[in-house]
Parts: C-alpha cells; sequence; structure tokens
C-alpha cells in the first residue's frame, strides 16, 4: 500500500514550468539552461501515443468514462460543445481527462482552480501556457501578459490562440507529433470558483467563453466535484453536454490496490479481509489509501518475509493481528481535528462501553454545540422530512401531533411485499431526500405541539434570542421559523436541494447523520425511532 498505486498521470513541461519557482540549488543550473518552449509543449511529449488498452489498464474501473469522453471528442479537428466532467472526490476525474489527451495526443492548456487561487492567477497561467512563456529568473518571475478584467483576458485570449492556431496549422515539423490544430481548454476544481470574489462575474464568463469567442477551433472542459445544477445563475447560459464521473466500484477499488505490488497474493489476502468493510463507509480513493496504508503495514508486521505467499494458517494469525485496529481505523476516515492515535481509541472505546454498561445508553446526550430547544426540534423535523417518505407523514403524525398507531395493517400478498421491498431498497439507494418547506413546517407544528412532548420555554434565559427558542407568540412565530431555517442552511445541518420544476419552490435535504439526530432527540427526551421509518 503506497501512494505509487494511485494512477499518475505523466507531468508536462507546460503544465508546471509556467507557474515553478526554482529554489537556490536549482536555479543557477536549471532555470536558465532549460530550451524555450515550442508549440510541441502543448502536448504530451511522448515518440508513441498512449495506447487505447494502455488508457483502460492504467484506469480501472472508468472505462464507460473513457469512451464516452472520447466519442465526445470527436476525430481530429471536429468542433466540439463545451463538455462538464463532474463526480465526487477522488473518483479519477482529472487523471481520466488528462489520460485521455495523452492517448490522443492532441494539444491542450490545463488550469487547476486549486493553484490558481484568483481570477488574476488563472488569466494569467492560461495566457503564458499559450504564448509559451516560462517563469524564470531572467524575466523576474513575471507573467508574459498581466491580465486582471475578464474583457482585457478575452481579447488576449482570442489573440493567443489564433497565433498557436495558425502555428499548427503551419507548422510541418509538427506532423506525427501534435494530433491536430485543435486547442482544448481544461478548467479543473471549477467548484472553488465559487468562494473568489467577484465570482458571480467570473463563472458566467467560463461558461459563455465558448459562445463569447466565437471560435471553433478552440474547446472547453469543466472539471468539477459538484453538479451542474448549483452553478446556476441569473445571466444564463448554455448548458455543457454533462459527463458523470461515479464512485468506484468495490472491485474497481481492488484493481487500484492491487497494482504494482510485489507481493500481490498477500495484497489480495489484505483486501479480502478489509476492503468489503471500508467501502460501506467511503470509496474516495484518497480516504481509502490513507486508512489502508497504515492498516497493511500492521497486517505484515508478523512476517519476516513479506514475499511470502500466505496459506490458511497464515491468514489466521494476520487477522488475529489487525483485527483490533480495523474498527478504530473505520472511525477515522472521517476524522479532521482529531489526532487520537488507534491504541488510544482502543482503550477509549474500552472505558466507553463500561459507562454504558455504569450508567446506561442514555449518558452522551451532550451534542457538542449550543442550540436552543426549537432549534433542536426543526433539526428534528428536517431529518425526518430527508428520511421518511412524504406518503407516509399521515400515518406517523396525527392533527395533535401524536403518532397514529391505531390504525390496524392489513397482511399483504407475496407480490405486494415484493413491490414494496423493492421500492424501500429504491429509497434506500438514493439517500436522503429533498423535501419542500410547507412539509417542513408541518412536521414541526406537529412534534412541537404535541401534547405529550410540548415545547417548553427556557425560564432561566427567558430573553434568548438566537433562535426559535426565545418566542413563541403567534405574531413572530412565521418570522422566527424562517430566520431558523436559514441558520440552519448556514451552518450546513440543512442544504438546498435545487428548485422543482413542478412546485417552483425550493426543496431542501437533511446533512445530519442518524447518530446526531438521535443524540439532539435524546437531549430532548424526544422518541424519534416512534417517528422514523425503517427500510
Amino acid at each position: 500500500m503506497s501512494k505509487e498505486e494511485i494512477p499518475q498521470v505523466t507531468r508536462r513541461t507546460t503544465r508546471f514550468s509556467s507557474s515553478h519557482t526554482p529554489n537556490a540549488d536549482e536555479s543557477d543550473t536549471k532555470s536558465i539552461n532549460l530550451p524555450p518552449l515550442t508549440l510541441r509543449d502543448l502536448a504530451f511529449r511522448e515518440e508513441e501515443p498512449l495506447t487505447f488498452d494502455g488508457l483502460v489498464s492504467s484506469l480501472p474501473g472508468r472505462r464507460n468514462e473513457i469512451l464516452e469522453v472520447l466519442r465526445l471528442l470527436g476525430p481530429v479537428n471536429s468542433p466540439v460543445s463545451p463538455l462538464f466532467v463532474y463526480g465526487g472526490e477522488s473518483t479519477g476525474k482529472t487523471s481520466t481527462i488528462l489520460q485521455v489527451f495523452r492517448h490522443l495526443n492532441r494539444p491542450f492548456v490545463y488550469s487547476s482552480c486549486r493553484t490558481c487561487y484568483n481570477a488574476r492567477q488563472l488569466f494569467e497561467n492560461i495566457l503564458n501556457q499559450l504564448l509559451l512563456h516560462r517563469k524564470s529568473e531572467i524575466n523576474g518571475y513575471s507573467s508574459a501578459k498581466k491580465c486582471e478584467k475578464p474583457a482585457d483576458f478575452v481579447n488576449l485570449l482570442k489573440e493567443s490562440l489564433v497565433g498557436v492556431v495558425d502555428g499548427l496549422k503551419g507548422s510541418k515539423k509538427l506532423e506525427g507529433r501534435v494530433n491536430g490544430s485543435m486547442v482544448y481548454l481544461i478548467f479543473d476544481s471549477l467548484e472553488l470558483v465559487r468562494d473568489w470574489d467577484k465570482c458571480s462575474t467570473i463563472l458566467p464568463l467560463l461558461f459563455k467563453l465558448h459562445d463569447i469567442l466565437k471560435f471553433p477551433d478552440v474547446g472547453l472542459i469543466f472539471i468539477s466535484s459538484s453538479s451542474l445544477d448549483t452553478y446556476h445563475s441569473d445571466t444564463g447560459f448554455v448548458d455543457p453536454i454533462p459527463v458523470y464521473f461515479p464512485d468506484y466500484t468495490e472491485e474497481g477499488l481492488r484493481q487500484i490496490f492491487m497494482r504494482n505490488q510485489s507481493n500481490s497474493k498477500l495484497q489480495s489476502a489484505f483486501l479480502d479481509l478489509v476492503l468489503k468493510s471500508f467501502c460501506r463507509v467511503t470509496r474516495r480513493l484518497d480516504e481509502l489509501s490513507t486508512a489502508l496504508t497504515p492498516l497493511y503495514k500492521k497486517y505484515c508486521e508478523p512476517l519476516d518475509d513479506l514475499d511470502v505467499i500466505p496459506n490458511e494458517e497464515i491468514k489466521r494469525k494476520l487477522f488475529s493481528c489487525i483485527q483490533p485496529h480495523i474498527g478504530p481505523a473505520l472511525n477515522e476516515i472521517f476524522r479532521v481535528t482529531t489526532q487520537q492515535s488507534v491504541e488510544d481509541e482502543i482503550t477509549y472505546n474500552a472505558k466507553r462501553k463500561k459507562s454504558m454498561m455504569k450508567f446506561g445508553n442514555d449518558f452522551s446526550d451532550d451534542i457538542g454545540f449550543h442550540m436552543s430547544t426549537s432549534a433542536k426540534y426543526l433539526l428534528i423535523s428536517a431529518f425526518l422530512a430527508s428520511r421518511n417518505p412524504a406518503t407516509l407523514d399521515a400515518s406517523f403524525f396525527d392533527s395533535t401531533g401524536g403518532s397514529s398507531n391505531q390504525r390496524k395493517k392489513r397482511k399483504g400478498s407475496e407480490k405486494s411485499r415484493d413491490l414494496k421491498e423493492a421500492s424501500e431498497q429504491e429509497l434506500f439507494m438514493k439517500g436522503p431526500g429533498t423535501f419542500p418547506l410547507e412539509r417542513l413546517l408541518a412536521i414541526f407544528q406537529c412534534i412541537a405541539s404535541s401534547e405529550e412532548y410540548e415545547l417548553e420555554k427556557d425560564e432561566e434565559d427567558p430573553q434568548e434570542t438566537t433562535g426559535l427558542g426565545g418566542d413563541f407568540g403567534e405574531n413572530n412565530l412565521m418570522s422566527d421559523i424562517l430566520l431558523q431555517v436559514s441558520s440552519l442552511c448556514n451552518a450546513n445541518f440543512i442544504t438546498k436541494g435545487g428548485t422543482c420544476p413542478l412546485e417552483g419552490s425550493t426543496r431542501y435535504r437533511s446533512t445530519v447523520s442518524e447518530d446526531l439526530a438521535l443524540k439532539v432527540a435524546r437531549s430532548l427526551k424526544f422518541p424519534l425511532s416512534k417517528y422514523l421509518y425503517r427500510r
């Protein structure tokens, strides 16, 4: 298990040298002796392009996506509409696009919005590559053109593209080395632009760039971890063609981790033990690689010879060695601020189990942050609205806010039960659903006005105004609820899930886990399981 197992892409000189600042040891040797950039540097510098079989084998689990990208790019010099490649973090989007261009051997300009942290950096990075400009000590590590305004960028970009395309068309030396005269602009990590200053003008500019340039010899490819509907604005633009990269399958992850292994039998035995469990938690390649690397070292500790082919007896011995560390490693995947070691985690779990036996299961009612009583009820309402189908609201809530348990269940036929199980499985695979504001308020009213679990005012702090807990008067109730919903959205407990085209209203989605919802419910002594639909 090493970092080399993740598919790597050959680095191009242009992409990195344009922003590379050599240190003191390198400045006297490399920066001066580097040859000037040519049009050949706009493509991968390889004598033989990557074959299709090599392309597919270098990106396990991405054959369908590769074929889709190749189909959309089309033959050499064919006009192409802008592409929007999106998917979760660490799903191989960037690697796939760069490897495809390595296979096609076509000229392109790559710019990452992660390294280019503002509009000026992005504009100048693109122009530097098109103008074949390398930052060095000779030019004071300055850019070829200073560009801050979007209008200046468009004019300079068009001039640069004309010069590059004319050079590609008229150069006979590039025949067989660079395929075609069409230049592709690749914008990676596009979702980060939303955090920039003046992002409301930068994003529409990038999406409209194809129509603004009106240049047939340029193609645009956007790579993002967010879907296209999160970029819509009031300015309007023609949607690019979406290309979705789903999470890796378990088999695809196995193929990735099995690459470049000196002892494939030992690696396979290790993956048989841990991969399935970890895939239930996350399928992000970076998180899995970080979690499995120390586990693999623990797995190999009893072995004197790492080239040994494990038999059943060795496998049992290795499993007993790694078993106590699997659970804490699973918990460590989502830890950010805590740097607790695996040994400390085992000790902590043992103490926690003793505390549960001594005090019962309700000892962990502290949610770790302050929240008003009404905000807790609103958070539970959002959780129920996301997890429960809307058709079951009438069966869970009656007019007084209680649970309607008086209805008798009829025994359904085997076919109806099969259909119900299939629909439940489909709902489970979709994850937490979206809901309109009206449904959230209805559930909130039901559970907050219940006679058995009545929402009480805080007598010790009657002036509390941080949420809905301060005043439940009829005149201020609606404004307070809307303010509280906005606060929960800002805190990312609730997210906006887009606008329903039929209803025309904004829909919301709860992002809290069931564990957090249970803690909040226990702090209110609210029976959440009584209202939660179990699939």
